[in-house]
């Protein structure tokens, strides 16, 4: 017994230091729990303009550039992809097709990054041989940018 005691309480190096979550992925999570609870409690009721004003108003709590690079990104899903509605995911801008979200942008603040993403899922047709970027850093957008993500996003959703 005095064995499995010791084992039980003996610690490698690498246990100390691995402290799970970092606080900004609970945050995320703690945001997702939020949006998942109040989409129950709204039902079929929200509408897309509920949900983009959801957006809109995440986007103003951003640091200036990343507010800048998302209303961007914005304005480029509206306008290329309009069958998309704009929501939140993890407390990100997010854009989805039949309630899936197909692209997202995670701002440099949100993990204290040193570079913003724009990442596509799974439902984003994107599909290109045997394999092809899914997500994109950000640091900031040109027009050349901003044509590629345009061309992007309505590959996404043909």
């Amino acid at each position: 017994m005095k064995d499995t005691q010791n084992a039980a309480e003996s610690t490698s190096p690498a246990d100390e230091k691995y402290d799970g979550f970092t606080e900004e992925e609970r945050e995320a999570m703690k945001e997702r729990a939020k949006e998942l609870k109040a989409a129950t409690r709204r039902g079929s009721r929200a509408s897309k303009a509920d949900k983009e004003g959801e957006v809109l108003a995440k986007i103003a709590e951003m640091g200036e550039e990343d507010r800048r690079r998302a209303e961007r990104i914005h304005a480029i899903v509206k306008a290329n992809a309009p069958s998309l509605t704009p929501r939140l995911w993890y407390g990100m801008p997010a854009y989805a097709k039949d309630g899936k979200v197909v692209c997202f942008y995670q701002p440099a603040q949100k993990f204290k990054t040193r570079y913003a993403t724009l990442g596509f899922n799974d439902s984003a047709q994107l599909d290109d041989g045997t394999m092809w970027p899914t997500a994109y850093a950000l640091t900031e957008l040109t027009d050349a940018d901003e044509a590629h993500i345009a061309e992007l996003v309505k590959k996404a959703v043909s």
